[in-house]
């Protein structure tokens, strides 16, 4: 009996043998071509990985220097502040020391121009407290990042060449920067 159950079962044919053995074949080839494109996969990620952190540190350094820059600007900024103010000042210190200036025989004209100079003092004071100071000129060597030569005149006895004869408009700095250069003659 139990012979001819083993009789009755179907035989199978070459063609269903076949496919078992194409499929195991094909298994091992289907495994190499999944690992081969998931090691595919994982290289471009771990490019893309690269690429994004590249941007990244790129990214976080401009920001570093702009930062960097800004800080700069601020501080040149606050350095410096007041300047515009200070140009726009300097005309109204001219006039006072120009009115200063003027001889004075009468009470009443003696009384205004020590209020004049009253007014030019605190001004002058002003200015100094907020590091605005007058570039001397008078007697000293010509430097041209200093003082502007409207006029030359040759040299005379005790005079040294190339030097500041006369001051005809005062010049200012603010720290190291020149507000406005001392108008000068020079003598050659």
């Amino acid at each position: 009996m139990a012979k001819e159950k083993q009789d009755n079962q179907p035989k199978p044919t070459k063609d269903e043998k076949a496919p078992k053995t194409e499929n195991k074949k094909e298994t091992p080839n289907k495994e190499k071509d999944q690992v081969s494109k998931l090691k595919n996969e994982i290289t471009d990620l771990k490019k893309q990985l690269a690429d994004k952190d590249d941007k990244y540190l790129r990214a976080e350094a401009e920001i570093q220097n702009m930062t960097n820059r800004f800080n700069k600007e601020r501080a040149q900024i606050l350095k410096y502040d007041g300047q515009d103010l200070a140009k726009s000042i300097l005309p109204v210190l001219d006039n006072l020391k120009r009115a200063l200036a003027i001889e004075v025989v009468d009470e009443n004209g003696k009384q205004l121009k020590k209020g004049i100079q009253m007014v030019h003092d605190h001004l002058v004071k002003a200015l100094t407290d907020h590091d605005i100071t007058e570039i001397e000129a008078e007697g000293k060597p010509f430097d041209p990042t200093l003082h502007q030569a409207v006029q030359t005149v040759p040299v005379e006895e005790g005079q040294k060449p190339e030097t500041v004869v006369n001051v005809l408009q005062a010049g200012y700095q603010l720290k190291d920067r020149v507000l406005r250069p001392a108008m000068v003659v020079v003598a050659q």
